[in-house]
């Protein structure tokens, strides 16, 4: 059925959607897949559970083990056939797994089969308690070690795929192969970069209550140039290999254990687009806080929590990605006959790093400002029964986001950031 290619992926004779019969009969085919089950394939449950935007994901649990397979559809999901989407992008997200999974293997899930004419993929099923982090963040559970996780995460994945590991002749090749994930780049671009600063179908808010907030989005001129520039970035910087969608969403938690899921988007962009995501995503979950029922000391604790994880994720992120640098800088960008003494590190160093520190703020503005006056939103705002106070908690997030975006290069630390957060108060 499926012959094996050198890259690992195998092909498939040709692609067909499949529900949970014509799963099973494409597991029993596929040696790679019913060995991780113990070739134990009667009796298995599979269950469809995506409730993403794009894809199918199935989780098969037998007697003999379990796996999760997602096959990526030939459109975006949550709008339908009206809106065609490439199937390449499991092939993308395939490769990124493997990379990023050997890059950091502590927090990317194996990956067992993929079949890249199906556009499927079956890797390591992350069993309970694993959850999605946004539905952690919800329900107000704390995880002491996620920021020490994701910053290691970003950290080794960023570093080791930039030019300050690479060869530019390295570097090079692989920006040449992900060129070819440009359909999913396309889509980012319109709707982070685009739909909410200009009328589109697509684009929706709580109205009538954001019914001026999203007007005033589109008619900001100064927000309009701010967002072409980090367009533009995004577009044309090929820092190193980014997930792409690194949102509370695309990460898998316990109390002890954060699995970085779904780079479907990956390609060779800004490596603050990746840090921004995340950090723009827990500004959500902060923001989002008060609209929650609970009581008030410890909504008030756990908004505090949520800074801190902002916090020491980037700081820690800093601090290991410096450390890489030293440890390593084997890479063409920074050459040692050129600087060949402290004084110049230092200073490399520090420019290079504010410069991400900047980007990242932006980026993570864009995020949070789709999210909430553009085509998909998060759960954190949307569970908020209370039609008006989900509206309040927008407002706050979005003027917040804006300012953010518009003054990003006027904040030197974190710190300063999340005071800033701190002062959108309810």
């Amino acid at each position: 059925m499926a012959e094996a290619k050198g890259n690992g992926v195998a092909e498939a004779s040709e692609f067909r959607a499949l529900d949970e019969k014509s799963l099973l009969d494409y597991i029993k085919a596929t040696p790679a897949i019913s060995s991780v089950l113990g070739n134990r394939l009667e009796g298995l449950s599979i269950k469809e559970v995506g409730d993403g935007n794009l894809n199918f994901v199935y989780i098969v649990v037998g007697d003999g083990g379990s796996v999760v397979i997602k096959q990526a559809l030939p459109y975006v999901r949550c709008i339908g056939e009206s809106w065609p989407m490439t199937k390449e992008r499991a092939y993308f997200e395939t490769i990124t797994l493997k990379e990023h999974g050997r890059l950091c293997p502590e927090h990317v899930p194996e990956v067992y089969h993929a079949d890249r004419k199906m556009s499927l993929i079956a890797m390591r099923y992350l069993k309970p308690p694993h959850i999605i982090l946004r539905k952690g963040l919800i329900a107000g559970v704390k995880y002491p070690l996620l920021a020490d996780h994701i910053s290691d995460y970003v950290a080794k994945t960023l570093y080791h795929t930039s030019l300050l590991h690479l060869s530019t002749t390295e570097h090079k090749k692989r920006v040449a192969e992900y060129c070819g994930n440009v359909e999913m780049c396309r889509l980012t671009e319109q709707v982070i970069f685009s739909d909410p600063y200009q009328i589109s179908s697509y684009n929706r808010w709580t109205s009538p209550y954001l019914d001026s907030d999203a007007e005033a989005v589109r008619s900001d001129n100064i927000l309009k140039l701010e967002i072409a520039e980090l367009k533009s970035m995004f577009c044309e910087k090929s820092q190193a290999l980014i997930h792409g969608d690194l949102h509370t969403g695309s990460i898998m938690v316990t109390s002890d254990s954060t699995q970085v899921i779904d780079p479907e988007f990956a390609f060779y962009g800004p490596m603050g687009f990746d840090i921004g995501a995340f950090l723009g995503n827990l500004f959500l979950a902060f923001f989002a806080k008060d609209g929650h029922a609970c009581e008030e000391q410890e909504r008030h604790e756990y908004k505090r929590w949520l800074l801190g994880t902002i916090e020491d994720t980037w700081n820690l992120f800093e601090k290991k990605f410096i450390t890489l640098w030293k440890e390593d800088g084997s890479g063409d960008a920074y050459l040692p006959g050129v600087y060949n003494n402290s004084d110049v590190q230092l200073l490399v160093r520090k420019k290079y790093m504010k410069d991400l520190f900047h980007d990242s703020l932006g980026f993570g503005a864009a995020k949070m400002i789709r999210r909430i006056v553009g085509v998909a939103h998060v759960e954190d705002l949307e569970s908020i029964q209370d039609t008006a106070t989900r509206a309040a908690c927008e407002k706050r997030a979005l003027l917040f986001a804006k300012m953010l975006m518009k003054d990003r290069r006027n904040f030197q630390s974190i710190s300063q950031v999340v005071a800033a957060a701190e002062e959108q108060r309810a």
